[in-house]
């Protein structure tokens, strides 16, 4: 089948990559030069495990491109999809400038039928603006399909190649047996395709992630409470998470959430509800949560040294959001280090891959330290912000010998504090006894 996507972030580039590695003929497209000729040369924009490998092994065997011609790959498609960004608007509602404008120039390149498929996340409607938009520059024959991404940042091939389910938006047979066909190779192990209208399908994307949100919040909250009374939140995440009909999956506390979902989509959801008349209360306390949340952890630093934190050496590891990506956006890092350098604190961080794009967002306000061990010499505290693979197992002896003072702050309950405090560490959790 022969294919376009239309935008080469996140979600295009893996989409595209994965259609291609089962053998269809994927253009790539964006309007940024730039950033086609990078592809071009073999450079990834964005840190995702084993997608560098697999975009240059399709590039090899001529099955993925990157244009932009958007006319020329268009005009050759079967099936074009939309993936381009859908910003924060000024009243939280998705940005659709960006959807409208791949909309009108598919239809304008297009030359016979053509189904085309909302990728982005996009709230409900926007099949319909998408359809019009493009019914307004062509006679061809098309149809607009919602078919939402449900990717994690650092596990997205493993989620585009083996997905718990696909979501389909449609009501056109034509458009549902072209897309059952192309989702076919991913869905051999009986996943299910879930076929719906398309303002159904718009909705389960942002229901899915409010959802998520709603479980890290509420967990959040377990963990003040936990503090307060004297309770230990990974005993009660136990307790809760063998109950079947909870699961352990999102019940652990931490600094809050962030990325370029969970946020975004939280507050989208809650300017549609608004927008029919509906105060979404619930999602307006998971965000003030989170925001709380991201605050905690310079809180309790500032409690710990008597109130000041003036003059204090302060090490960080993890700057990304989560683990195996290199994604800052929303990151809690960013607004612990404000906190950190706000108070007057000295900061040195530490990140597996996310330096680069930490250094563009934050600049030359902190030091980069090229190892975790750098990141800890001669500091007052370590301060916990991301769970990566390479902080779980440390040295605690090394770490120790190298802090000014040996403190650290968990904020994602990764530590045994029994065992860092029989090492001589003074340790402070989220929500642990």
């Amino acid at each position: 089948m022969r294919i376009s996507v239309i935008g080469t972030g996140y979600v295009g580039l893996v989409a595209g990559t994965c259609f291609a590695d089962s053998g269809n003929d994927v253009a790539c497209v964006d309007i940024n030069p730039a950033k086609i000729d990078a592809l071009n040369a073999g450079q990834i924009p964005i840190y995702e495990p084993g997608l560098e490998e697999l975009v240059r092994r399709n590039v090899r065997d001529g099955r993925l491109t990157f244009t932009t011609d958007v006319t020329e790959a268009v005009g050759k498609s079967q099936v074009v999809f939309i993936a381009v960004g859908t910003p924060e608007g000024e009243s939280g509602d998705a940005d659709l400038k960006y959807v409208l404008a791949a909309a009108e120039s598919i239809g304008r390149a297009m030359r016979g039928y053509t189904v085309v498929v909302d990728k982005s996340t996009v709230p409900v409607g926007t099949a319909a603006k998408v359809a019009a938009v493009i019914r307004g520059v062509t006679q061809a024959e098309f149809d607009v399909v919602s078919n939402p991404e449900f990717l994690k940042e650092g596990a997205a091939l493993e989620d585009f190649l083996k997905p718990d389910r696909i979501v389909i938006g449609t009501e056109s047979e034509r458009a549902r047996a072209l897309m059952g066909q192309l989702y076919a190779p991913f869905v051999r192990t009986e996943a299910p395709i879930l076929f719906m209208d398309a303002e159904s399908a718009e909705l389960t994307k942002y229901a899915a992630n409010a959802m998520l949100a709603v479980r890290i919040s509420f967990m959040n909250d377990m963990a003040a409470l936990c503090e307060k009374v004297g309770a230990d939140v990974d005993m009660v995440r136990k307790g809760m998470g063998a109950d079947r009909r909870i699961g352990y999956p999102f019940l652990f506390p931490g600094v809050g959430y962030g990325g370029s979902c969970f946020p975004k989509d939280v507050k989208a959801l809650v300017a549609t509800a608004r927008d029919f008349g509906i105060e979404f209360d619930l999602l307006r306390a998971v965000e003030r949560t989170n925001e709380r949340q991201k605050k905690l952890l310079v809180h309790k630093m500032v409690k710990h040294f008597g109130g000041s934190l003036e003059g204090k050496r302060i090490g960080v590891w993890g700057l990304a959001f989560k683990p195996k990506t290199d994604d800052m956006r929303e990151a809690p890092s960013v607004e612990v280090i404000e906190g950190l350098i706000g108070k007057g604190a000295k900061v040195v961080a530490h990140d597996p891959v996310a330096t680069e794009v930490a250094r563009r967002t934050l600049g030359d306000r902190l030091e980069y330290a090229p190892t975790p061990y750098a990141a800890v010499e001669g500091v007052d505290a370590l301060c916990v912000v991301t769970e990566w693979n390479e902080f779980r197992h440390p040295d605690f002896e090394r770490m120790k010998a190298l802090m000014k003072t040996p403190v650290v702050f968990d904020g994602r309950n990764i530590y045994n504090p029994h065992q860092l405090r029989e090492l001589g560490f003074t340790y402070f959790g989220i929500g642990r006894r």
